[in-house]
């Protein structure tokens, strides 16, 4: 007598289709997508924490006001023992302008008192808003700007001439610089001092008698 076959009810599932075999890569790559953004990425240099030290420092800092000023007044005529931008400006008279209204700072108003204010720089040390001076009749700080960064400073430079943004790179201001000082340290726009009268307004010397205008001649080389 011939034996049937019958199907037993707990035989194994039938194995996964085409499309559901496919959606198992997709669902696993879901969830890795997820995990990573639930964490913060990896940092490149790795994920040492940072040490603690001193904050920086910018040298420039309370002084942009003094060169930003400064920037404004480029194109304003030169003026011999000027003092305003209506008059016009001579160099010093430029540098106690801007300083004065900038940073309510009053400087003396000839060059070589102005050399005696403020702290010394070394060249690494200047920064915007600081002055700049240099020998241009055979004295020292004879001449003075005001340095605006990038090796640039602002000033007044001759008769007949206008306030001008200059490179201290040139050859005439490199071999004539003096030094640089800094009359404002920290944050400007300090109390005016209440006590000293303003310095008397003192046009700057002469120019030498052989040379009525010892800068025009080689400001532009």
């Amino acid at each position: 007598m011939p034996l049937r076959r019958t199907h037993s009810s707990s035989s194994p599932p039938a194995p996964p289709g085409p499309l559901a075999r496919a959606g198992l890569p997709l669902l696993c790559a879901a969830a890795l997508l997820l995990a990573a953004c639930a964490s913060s990425p990896p940092s490149r240099h790795g994920s040492l924490p940072r040490a603690p030290g001193k904050p920086m420092v910018d040298p420039s800092a309370g002084l942009e006001e003094i060169s930003i000023q400064a920037m404004s007044l480029v194109g304003t005529p030169y003026r011999y023992g000027g003092n305003t931008p209506d008059t016009g400006f001579d160099c010093s008279g430029l540098v106690r302008y801007v300083v004065s209204r900038a940073a309510n700072v009053n400087l003396p108003r000839t060059t070589e008192a102005m050399g005696t204010r403020g702290t010394t720089l070394d060249r690494s040390e200047v920064a915007s808003g600081d002055l700049v001076f240099f020998n241009t009749t055979g004295r020292a700080n004879s001449h003075v700007g005001i340095y605006v960064g990038q090796n640039r400073f602002v000033h007044a430079p001759s008769s007949g001439g206008t306030v001008r943004l200059e490179d201290m790179g040139k050859p005439y201001w490199a071999s004539r610089y003096n030094g640089a000082r800094r009359v404002v340290s920290g944050a400007i726009n300090l109390p005016a001092p209440a006590t000293p009268a303003p310095a008397p307004l003192v046009p700057e010397p002469a120019p030498l008698p052989d040379d009525d205008d010892p800068i025009a001649a080689f400001a532009n080389r």
